[in-house]
This record gives C-alpha cells, sequence and structure tokens, in this order.
C-alpha cells in the first residue's frame, strides 16, 4: 500500500497554551481529520493509531515544524536566504496569506481528485459538466502564484467555491459513490469556518497542510520533486487561465492538471502512478511541461486571432502631456478592453512590465491613444508607479505592496488582489476611467524638459521570423551569424541579475540575441546592432537585428517553433545541435513550467540562475544537472561562463 500523508498535528485545542484561545482552540481541535475505518488494510490500521495519537496529545502544538516560524514558503527565487521565508515573504505575503494559499492548494486537490475519478469513471459526462470545476481550478492555482493575490478575504471566496464544487462532484458526478483511495484521504471539516469568514481558524487549519509537514512525511527530496511539480502545475494553470479568457480551451490540458493533482493529492491517478515514487513524479513533471507546450500553442493562438500576427514596433518609453492609465501585468485582453473604453476620453494609454510587447499587435497599435511603455520590470514598480501621474491597472502578477502615493489610483482585476485596493469584478473600466480623468495627468512641460527620445524595439515573434527563415538559415551557413543567445525570463531584485546584461553586452558582432518576459529590461534600451549578411532569395544585402524581442514569458512558445524550424532548415531531430544557448532568468512558477517545457523538448546545457530554487535540495540539484546537464549560472564569473557556451558548452 502507497504511502498517505499523516498530518499528526491537525487536531489541536491551545488549551494549553493561552487560555484566552480556548475557543480557537475548540474549533480547530473538533475539526479534525475523517478517516477511514478500514481495518482490514494494515495502512489504515497504522493511519488511525498514528491519527489517535495525534488526537491524545493535540494540546501540544510545540513540533518541531512550527517552531520554525510563523509561516514558511519557498516558491520563489527571492525567497529569504535561499532557504524560505518563515516571519513574512520577501513579496509582502503575511503567514495568514501563505496559511490561506496552502489550505486552498491543499483542497482543490482533493477537489481534483474526485473530479479525476469522474471523469474517468464516466466517460458518458459531457466535458462542459466539468467547465466550472476546471474554470475554478485554473484561477484557484492563479491565485497562489507570486505576486498576485494577498487579500485574504479573497481566498475564504475561494475556499468556499471548492467546497461547493467537491459537493457537486461528490453528489452529481459520482453519485456518491467516491474511491476507495479518496475516502482513504485525510479531510479537513472547514465548512462552518469558511461560513462565518473565520479567518483565524482557516488560518490555523491551513498552517498544518504546508510544506514543512509534506517533508516530515515523504522526505525532502522526494517532496522536492512534489514541490517541482506543484509550481510547474501553478505556472501551467496561469497560462492555461490566460488562453482561455481568450476563448482557447483544450479539455485534455484541464484534465492532464486533474491528474496531476490528484498524484499530489496523495492518490494513484492510474493505479499505476505513486505519490511518492520519483520516478514517477519526475516524469509527470516532464508530462507538466509537454502540456505546456499545447497550452502556449492556445495562447499563441488566441493572441494572434483576437489582435493580429506581431509585427517589429517601435515603440516609445517617455509620457507625454496629458491624463494619463498605466495598464500592467499580462493580459492583453484587458489592454484592449481598457483601450476602447477610453477612446474620445482625452486619456493616453501607457503599458508596464510584460505588457510591452502588445505594442507589436495590429488590433492593439491601431489606437491612437496608446502612447507608449513606462517603466520596466515588476519590481521598480513601487517609484515607477508612484512618478506616473495618473491611474493604474494591474491585470496579473506582479503586485507589490502599493505605496501610499498611488494607492487610491491603483486597482486590480481577475485573480490580482491587495487588501485595501480596489478590485473591478469585470471588463467594465468606468471607475479606472474617472479616476484617471480625477488625476492631474502628467503637465505640459514634460514635453519640453530636453530628453531625447527613446524607444525600444519589440514585435518579433514567430510568425515575423519563420517569414525571414530562408535569410537567417543563409547568414548561419555563410558564417554571418555564429550562434543564437536567448537569454530571458523573469527579471527580480538582486545585484546577480546584471550577469544577464553583462552576457548580453559582451558577445561577439555575430551573435543574435533572442529575448523574452521581463528580463529583457535588463538590456532592451542598449544599442546592439544589426548583422549584415544576404538574403538569397534577391541577393542583396539585408541588415538583422542583433536584438530580437519575441515578447511576453509564454512567448517562449515563439522561440520553440524557431528553433524547430531551424533544425528543421539544418537536417537535425536534435535541438542541441543548434548553435544556441539558453540563459534563462527565474523567479515565480511560470518560469518553473517554462522550464520543465525546455527539458521535455530535450534541451540540455541550460544555464539558469541568478539563484536556484530553494525548493531542491543538493541532491535533487546533483539528479537533475547530471541527468539534463544543467548550470547554474556563474554570476561571479560570466567570462568563463561566455567562453564555455561559444564553445557550446
Amino acid at each position: 500500500m502507497m504511502k498517505r500523508r499523516v498530518l499528526s498535528t491537525i487536531a489541536t485545542s491551545f488549551a494549553k497554551q493561552q487560555t484566552k484561545r480556548s475557543s480557537l482552540a475548540n474549533t480547530v481541535a473538533s475539526s479534525t481529520m475523517i478517516l477511514s475505518n478500514n481495518n482490514k488494510k494494515s495502512f489504515h490500521n497504522k493511519l488511525n493509531s498514528v491519527f489517535q495519537n495525534a488526537t491524545a496529545t493535540a494540546t501540544n502544538l510545540n513540533t518541531a515544524n512550527h517552531q520554525q516560524g510563523a509561516m514558511f514558503c519557498f516558491q520563489c527565487e527571492q525567497t529569504q536566504n535561499g532557504t524560505g521565508c518563515t516571519t513574512i515573504g520577501n513579496c509582502g505575503k503575511t503567514p495568514s496569506v501563505a496559511a490561506m494559499q496552502d489550505l486552498l492548494i491543499y483542497q482543490t486537490r482533493q477537489l481534483c481528485a474526485l473530479a479525476h475519478y469522474a471523469r474517468k469513471a464516466n466517460t458518458s459526462i459531457s466535458s462542459k459538466e466539468f467547465e466550472k470545476i476546471d474554470d475554478f481550478i485554473l484561477r484557484a492555482m492563479y491565485a497562489t502564484l507570486t505576486n498576485v493575490n494577498f487579500d485574504e478575504a479573497r481566498f475564504v471566496e475561494y475556499l468556499k467555491e471548492c467546497e461547493g464544487l467537491t459537493n457537486f462532484t461528490k453528489n452529481n458526478l459520482l453519485q456518491n459513490k467516491l474511491p476507495e483511495e479518496y475516502n482513504e484521504l485525510i479531510k479537513l471539516n472547514i465548512h462552518e469556518m469558511i461560513e462565518k469568514k473565520d479567518i483565524e481558524h482557516l488560518v490555523e487549519m491551513g498552517k498544518r497542510v504546508g510544506v514543512l509537514e509534506h517533508n516530515n512525511y515523504y522526505g525532502k527530496d522526494t517532496n522536492a520533486l512534489r514541490e517541482l511539480l506543484q509550481y510547474g502545475i501553478k505556472g501551467l494553470c496561469a497560462y492555461t487561465e490566460e488562453a482561455a479568457l481568450l476563448h482557447q480551451t483544450d479539455i485534455t490540458v484541464t484534465d492532464f492538471i486533474r491528474e496531476a493533482m490528484t498524484l499530489l493529492a496523495g492518490m494513484s491517478p492510474d493505479g499505476k502512478i505513486q505519490p511518492n515514487n520519483d520516478n514517477d513524479i519526475i516524469n509527470m513533471c516532464l508530462r507538466c511541461g509537454e502540456v505546456n507546450i499545447r497550452t502556449m500553442q492556445l495562447l499563441d493562438k488566441g493572441s494572434n486571432d483576437t489582435f493580429g500576427h506581431p509585427t517589429p514596433t517601435k515603440v516609445k518609453t517617455q509620457p507625454i502631456p496629458g491624463k494619463s492609465i498605466l495598464v500592467s501585468g499580462h493580459d492583453i485582453g484587458d489592454l484592449y478592453e481598457v483601450l476602447k473604453q477610453t477612446e474620445g476620453k482625452g486619456i493616453n494609454v501607457y503599458t508596464h512590465g510584460e505588457l510591452l510587447p502588445a505594442h507589436g499587435y495590429p488590433e492593439i497599435k491601431k489606437f491612437k491613444h496608446l502612447i507608449g511603455n513606462y517603466g520596466g520590470a515588476w519590481q521598480q514598480q513601487k517609484i515607477e508607479f508612484s512618478n506616473f501621474k495618473g491611474a493604474i491597472l494591474m491585470t496579473t502578477n506582479c503586485i507589490i505592496e502599493p505605496r501610499k502615493q498611488y494607492k487610491d489610483r491603483i486597482f486590480t482585476t481577475h485573480v490580482v488582489g491587495w487588501p485595501g485596493v480596489k478590485h473591478l469584478e469585470s471588463r467594465d473600466y468606468s471607475e479606472l476611467i474617472n479616476k484617471a480623468l480625477e488625476v492631474e495627468g502628467f503637465p505640459e512641460t514634460i514635453a519640453s524638459n530636453g530628453q531625447k527620445e527613446e524607444f525600444v524595439m519589440t514585435g518579433f515573434g514567430h510568425h515575423t521570423l519563420l517569414g525571414i527563415a530562408d535569410v537567417i538559415v543563409n547568414a548561419v551557413k555563410r558564417g554571418d551569424i555564429k550562434r543564437f543567445f536567448l537569454i530571458g525570463g523573469c527579471d527580480g531584485n538582486e545585484g546577480e541579475r546584471s550577469y544577464y546584461k553583462t552576457i548580453a553586452q559582451s558577445l561577439p558582432k555575430d551573435n543574435v540575441i533572442l529575448t523574452l518576459g521581463c528580463a529583457k529590461y535588463r538590456f532592451n534600451k542598449l544599442d546592439f546592432g544589426t548583422v549584415t549578411t544576404i538574403d538569397p532569395k534577391t541577393n542583396q544585402e539585408v541588415a538583422l537585428p542583433r536584438l530580437l524581442d519575441l515578447g511576453q514569458c509564454n512567448d517562449a512558445y515563439s522561440a520553440v517553433v524557431v528553433a524547430n524550424a531551424l533544425a528543421s532548415a539544418f537536417g537535425t531531430k536534435d535541438l542541441n545541435q543548434l548553435p544556441l544557448n539558453l540563459v534563462i532568468s527565474w523567479f515565480e512558477q511560470k518560469a518553473v513550467v517554462i522550464f520543465l517545457t525546455l527539458l521535455k523538448l530535450g534541451f540540455t546545457r541550460i544555464r539558469i540562475g541568478p539563484n536556484l530554487p530553494a525548493f531542491i535540495p543538493p541532491s535533487t540539484l546533483e539528479f537533475l544537472v547530471k541527468t539534463f546537464d544543467l548550470h547554474p549560472i556563474g554570476y561571479k564569473n560570466e567570462a568563463q561562463d561566455l567562453k564555455a557556451m561559444q564553445e557550446g558548452k
């Protein structure tokens, strides 16, 4: 019998710790786990015995795990001391929000297990029956990404929705014929807490279903792989949700998400894949990367079908006088709606962060009041938003704690949330527009400050590059282009991230840089010049830019399409035979799923940093390095790294 999670500290009372919290103690103690009474199996006997012992000692909460800190989170690159945030997240996440997110993940896994078995058990159930379940799963997991939602009250609503869908799945889809494995799982009785919006008690429950408890049960190495899968699933859910907002869905993607979450719930999805078997988890991680290719394809199709194929576009980076709205995040659909609703109102619109590539889409750049891109990557927003003279809309990650200078003029939408910040429930942007009209806007003097106009280029998606594939291939064959470097991903605060700029600046003139994501802001204002080559069709000289912005982080799909096309042109199926180096800057869970995609595609010699994931211990890292020839970046010795990459190492 495979392992089951044993969370021995779930039933607690606090009576011996703080008498003033006796009410909380009684509530948490009463919300004990429901276990199977099947004593025919030795595992059940053992589990029930452990549970009884836990109940008997429930008043003692001072376990080793909970002595370590008020919270534990290590899902992103900036985690404290490279090990984990234990008092408050470097992102601003409070212990309460961390616990609520852990609780939501735990409950969503069990919903996924039920829905997965329902879909397997009765193929006559229409896929439409799963739409509202899948819609919830995508939104809920997206909300737990780094720098997305920090609002406790919103997580109570997610938990309530999860409970309702769990009951729907049990009663309607399974008709109360629950799988045996599900009956063996540990359930949390939190209905009353949700109804009362009792955040304090929900937080206490969430603290007992987090990473440290899973480490205790599965072991750090095995759980590291499980966390790698969970974070990959989070990134996959985020991209799948963004595709769904563009009306692009595929039931096979959400089928996989439910299957993987079933594994993470502690169940065997098919009777063979085991939730505690390292090889099975690694294979599931690679499947996650494979499914993400389909998701990125859907997102690419949604963007191109809706807004047209991106074309190379010069984007202004300085504001002009007038009333203004700044749109940040990733959602081009939100940007489009803002542009539509502000047309003719005397409001100038600017993009920020990952929305810079939106300027390349014909249906976006047709709006004359889309002025340009303001600012850079997400981590500078406190300064940039403070200086922006208008209203601000945050559509997806990454939001950080707003300063008082702009907290009354920033709005969130969709899965994004921050306590005290106005949340817009729909794409009716009247309040945002009214706020923009109230704010003073950029003064007339900004046009006469003597600064030279500055621009950046974007819009080099796969449609553009494949259109000149013959020129690129010919340039490589002629020796005009020696190597390609994909330098991109997520940006962040650390000084070590200057590594990416140093590598880009140090490349020979016959090297071409492909970039994507917000990591481009490290060097996208630099002039890298062009490579002169010959167009084989006309036999005329042409100049190719040495810096090609492929788009947002999900536009890694463009890189994959271009790489496959080049491999085909050079007669190889091995992408590692291409003169291509991958230099990846990671920060959060979208980067994790893209990393898994690159591994699934067979890419080796990937350089990743600036710091390695805290959730991967040395033994697991050693396995990844040996298996996939993974290279942590050498930010203290860029020259050595560059020499190795030029040699194809």
